[in-house]
C-alpha cells in the first residue's frame, strides 16, 4: 500500500516538474520572440510605468516603494551607460591606445548592462513594485516631498559624476555600427583604407 503511494506521489511530482519545464521553456520562447523589437519592449516598459505611477497617485500612498523603485532603475541605467571594462584599467600617462594600424580590429562599446537585461530588469522590477501596491504592509507613511527631493539630488549626482567619467576617459555609450576609417583620399572603397587618427566616420 505504501509503496503504491510513493509511485503515486512520485508520479505525481514528475508531473509538476515537467509542467513547470514546459512553462519555463514558453517563457523563455516569448523573450527570445521580443528580443529584436527593441522599440515595443520599452514602449510596453513605459506603459507599465505609467500604470504603476498613476496607480500611486490614485491611491496616494506606497511612496516608498517608489523611491525604492526609481533607486533601483537609475542603479540599472548607470550601469547601462557604462563600459564593461572600466576604461582606468587600460589608460596610463599618455592617454588610451588608439589603433594606429588598418588591420586592427574595431572594438565597440560594450556596456556593463546589456540592453536587453536592462529592459527586462527595468520591466519585472515595475511588475514587482505594482505586486506591492496591493499590500498595506508596503504602504509605509512618509513625507513623500523630502523623498522627491533626495532622489532629484541623488540623480544630478550620480549622472554628473558619470558624464565626468565619460569625458575623462573619452567614451560615448551609444554606437550604430562599425565606423570607417578614411585616407588623405577617400575613393569610395572599403579595402585599402589608411588609418588616420581623428578621421573616423560612423556608418
Amino acid at each position: 500500500m505504501m509503496q503504491g503511494d510513493d509511485i503515486n506521489s512520485g508520479s505525481r511530482s514528475n508531473i509538476v516538474v515537467q509542467a513547470w519545464k514546459s512553462l519555463q521553456q514558453r517563457y523563455q520562447k516569448i523573450l527570445d520572440d521580443v528580443t529584436p523589437y527593441s522599440a515595443v519592449r520599452w514602449v510596453f516598459a513605459a506603459f507599465l510605468e505609467l500604470i504603476f505611477l498613476g496607480r500611486v497617485f490614485l491611491l496616494q500612498g506606497w511612496y516608498i516603494v517608489t523611491y525604492a523603485l526609481g533607486i533601483y532603475h537609475l542603479n540599472l541605467f548607470i550601469a547601462f551607460l557604462s563600459p564593461k571594462i572600466d576604461p582606468a584599467l587600460d589608460y596610463d600617462d599618455e592617454g588610451p591606445e588608439l589603433p594606429t594600424r588598418a588591420n586592427e580590429e574595431f572594438r565597440p562599446f560594450i556596456r556593463r548592462l546589456p540592453e536587453f537585461k536592462f529592459w527586462y530588469s527595468v520591466t519585472k522590477s515595475t511588475v514587482i513594485a505594482m505586486i506591492c501596491t496591493f499590500f498595506d504592509c508596503f504602504n509605509i507613511p512618509v513625507f513623500w516631498p523630502i523623498l522627491v527631493m533626495y532622489f532629484i539630488t541623488l540623480f544630478l549626482i550620480t549622472m554628473k559624476r558619470q558624464i565626468k567619467h565619460m569625458i575623462k576617459y573619452r567614451y560615448i555609450p551609444f554606437t550604430h555600427g562599425k565606423p570607417k576609417y578614411q585616407g588623405h583620399e577617400d575613393t569610395g572603397k572599403s579595402e585599402s583604407v589608411t588609418l588616420v587618427p581623428g578621421a573616423v566616420r560612423e556608418e
